[in-house]
């Protein structure tokens, strides 16, 4: 079941096809835990023009650099719908940036959006009231399940009170507010809830207003940007080594920019994939094709959303509406369709049980993708340290473990 292939293969599967489609990525790929969100997404690509392609063209998978601002994210995505003709937008990562692109750019153009990372609650809302028009999906779950598992954690660290710092946007303003449900049920005390706005030179009076009342530790629901002012602060001004983190802070730069030494105490929330042999097949794909085993936050996610986009265009056809590809994805993540794996040959096969008109089952980085109606996943979560050389798994959750969290059993 491996996924790996060797560059002949590649080559040849792309010199049989004459024609090319376009998709849109739009990644942070400016920071380095976004970069290899945005190669992953690229190598999901390869896979499937070596697999012959989307109705026998070659994709090309166009990258923008979101920058982690909204405007800029929107200005990518314009440019990639009406300059480039992209069929298919894949994107963004925060969901601060990825609510405008879906809400102005992709729905108004009927281009299917496809996102690895964005977990706010609130597009689940958008979906319910009917104003994604069945255009969106994200193979990420939502910042519910964050929420709950990273309450949890904090409990299992013997936390009995923790301040909050939480970046100022639609996922942080939600994962805080569902974080402080969670606590409050499980017993810990909210001591201050701290909206935190990107690129201040300082966070000297969020930090001093939060240590004023004591917190036994700290949960930040940060990006490194932020993050690595915020802390260095925190620890500058005495404030406790225990601290909780997003999984947007399992990252190198954040790592080395506070100092291991610092960290020893720090643990963190991700979401995972399960323990089936398609994850564990992307995974030695991965390693032999990057070097370097998938270790950073969206990387099975953004296989996944990138090779469902093709796989959903692929059964739609050539001529296909935006629409139309949503509309398809049914087609490829079909629970009782022919089970297809998530690489060239996988591809290949799939492309002709869809030629004709059958379904199949998409069995991926994340295990059996399946979507309900608003376009929401569920996964398992894993809770993980830093290590001198990166971060490593602590404990798993399996999603029974997750199920039984967001019903507060």
């Amino acid at each position: 079941m491996a996924l790996g292939l060797g560059l002949a293969t590649l080559a040849t599967g792309a010199m049989a096809q004459s024609c090319t489609v376009k998709i849109g990525g739009i990644f942070p790929t400016s920071v380095d835990w976004g970069r290899p969100i945005a190669e992953t997404a690229r190598f999901a690509v390869d896979q499937a023009n070596a697999g012959g392609g989307v109705n026998g063209c070659t994709v090309d998978l166009l990258l923008r650099d979101s920058q982690s601002d909204p405007k800029v994210g929107v200005d990518a995505a314009k440019s990639l719908v009406d300059l480039d003709g992209v069929k298919v937008l894949l994107g963004a990562v925060s969901s601060g940036v990825t609510m405008p692109i879906l809400t102005t750019v992709a729905v108004p153009a009927d281009v299917p959006q496809f996102s690895c990372c964005s977990a706010a609650t609130a597009f689940t809302a958008l979906a319910e009231e009917g104003k994604t028009k069945g255009l969106w999906f994200r193979t990420y779950p939502t910042t519910d399940v964050q929420a709950a598992v990273t309450a949890k954690i904090v409990v299992d660290q013997g936390l009995k009170s923790v301040a909050i710092f939480y970046k100022n946007d639609d996922w942080g303003q939600d994962y805080a507010k569902l974080l402080t449900s969670y606590l409050d049920k499980m017993g810990v005390t909210v001591t201050e809830s701290i909206a935190v706005n990107a690129t201040q030179p300082s966070y000297r009076a969020e930090v001093t207003s939060a240590l004023g009342d004591a917190p036994d530790g700290i949960v930040g629901i940060l990006y490194p940007t932020e993050a690595t002012v915020l802390i260095r602060e925190w620890l500058s001004l005495g404030g406790s080594q225990k601290m909780v983190f997003a999984n947007g802070l399992r990252s190198d730069d954040f790592r080395t920019a506070v100092g291991d030494k610092y960290l020893t105490q720090a643990v963190g929330m991700d979401n995972a994939a399960p323990r089936v042999a398609s994850a564990d097949a992307f995974v030695a794909a991965y390693t032999d094709h990057f070097g370097a085993a998938p270790n950073g936050p969206g990387l099975p996610n953004s296989y996944d959303a990138a090779m469902i986009a093709l796989l959903s265009m692929q059964a739609a056809g050539p001529a296909a509406s935006g629409s139309d590809i949503a509309a398809a994805v049914a087609k490829v993540t079909d629970p009782a369709g022919e089970p297809v794996t998530a690489d060239a040959d996988g591809f290949a096969k799939a492309a002709k049980i869809l030629s004709q008109g059958g379904t199949v089952m998409y069995q991926g980085a994340t295990g059996n993708v399946v979507f309900d109606a608003n376009g929401d996943v569920a996964a398992p979560a894993v809770m993980w340290k830093f290590t001198d050389s990166g971060t490593e798994e602590v404990s798993y959750f399996t999603m029974e473990d997750v199920r039984a969290l967001l019903s507060g059993n």
